[in-house]
């Protein structure tokens, strides 16, 4: 593997008449579709960690992706979800792809659904982090909605976002912030426009849907035939509410806690909630990815990089 996070150029693909910015790179040797991977809020390709990227792409090829009028691609930027996840569609189809894995990462999760849902034919496997489901309409911290939007968002402002609040997890996110600006020619921040127009697709997406829509956008949505997603998300009503999307049988629902260690929460019928060890999440975790059943990961607003486990992206063998 030649390019990494830090060196794999930046390159442009046309869609309708506006120019998508993207970056590809990691292991070709292998059976693995490529991984395609939406951002957070306001989020570009220089949002990822570099620890997390190269790990997946040891074992296989990563796509990361701004959308229209995100930091370097051009265009007037969306502001609905399924316009979004028809433009990533659109890139795929541009690049060439056949079908690929999808990772989506809070507004990131929002478009991966639509996208597999509006687009099925593209996608073999679902991975959604720190998202919910259209119409979960999650309670919010205060300081989320304050520093979320902010123009030039600080290291204070990932580190509260994104990270625990142990000292422990804030040294996680500090190391991250490096890691972050390590690369030389790093995407121009998305503009204001790009905030406004992603806080009207987020307002719109997540708007309480009475109990019958909930059921009837469910049911639309087999993602893949014979498998599964369930969410649970907490509520503004404060009720834990879980979606059941698709058919087959459900295995896990998986969820990532605050502390400065990467942890899955296994929910089993008979069980209930078992808390994995770094290892067991580990193991969890990649025979997901190498699973043919759709896994969730991830409560509303939780972190998403993998602190503490500098092992945990090895390749997959």
């Amino acid at each position: 593997m030649s390019d990494t996070h830090l060196t794999a150029p930046t390159r442009f693909v046309e869609v309708a008449g506006d120019q998508f910015a993207y970056r590809r790179w990691g292991n070709t040797a292998t059976d693995q579709p490529p991984l395609f991977m939406l951002q957070h809020f306001r989020g570009g390709m220089d949002h990822w960690d570099p620890l997390m990227t190269d790990g997946l792409a040891a074992g296989r090829e990563v796509i990361l992706y701004n959308g229209r009028g995100v930091a370097s691609s051009s265009g007037q930027p969306r502001t609905r979800i399924e316009h979004m996840a028809d433009d990533a569609a659109a890139v795929l189809r541009a690049l060439g792809l056949q079908k690929v894995d999808v990772l989506g990462f809070s507004l990131g999760g929002f478009q991966a659904q639509d996208l597999t849902r509006r687009h099925p034919d593209l996608v073999r496997k679902l991975m959604l982090l720190g998202t919910g489901p259209r119409g979960g309409n999650p309670d919010s911290d205060p300081g989320v909605l304050e520093r979320a939007p902010r123009p030039v968002p600080t290291l204070d402002d990932f580190l509260f976002l994104f990270f625990g609040r142990s000292e422990a997890a804030r040294q996680a996110g500090r190391d991250f912030w490096k890691r972050r600006h390590e690369r030389v020619d790093q995407d121009p921040p998305s503009s204001p426009q790009v905030i406004q127009a992603q806080i009207e697709a987020n307002m719109y997406y997540l708007a309480k849907l009475p109990q019958r829509a909930i059921h009837k956008d469910a049911q639309c949505a087999r993602y893949v035939k014979n498998r599964t997603l369930e969410f649970q998300i907490q509520t503004s009503d404060g009720a834990g509410r879980h979606f059941h999307i698709g058919n087959g049988k459900v295995r896990s629902a998986a969820g990532l806690t605050t502390s400065p260690q990467f942890t899955l929460i296994f929910k089993d019928a008979a069980k209930g909630f078992a808390v994995l060890s770094a290892k067991e999440s580990k193991d969890a975790f990649l025979n997901a990815l190498r699973s043919e059943e759709l896994v969730i990961c991830g409560d509303f607003v939780e972190v998403l990089w993998f602190q503490g486990l500098t092992d945990f992206l090895q390749p997959q063998k």
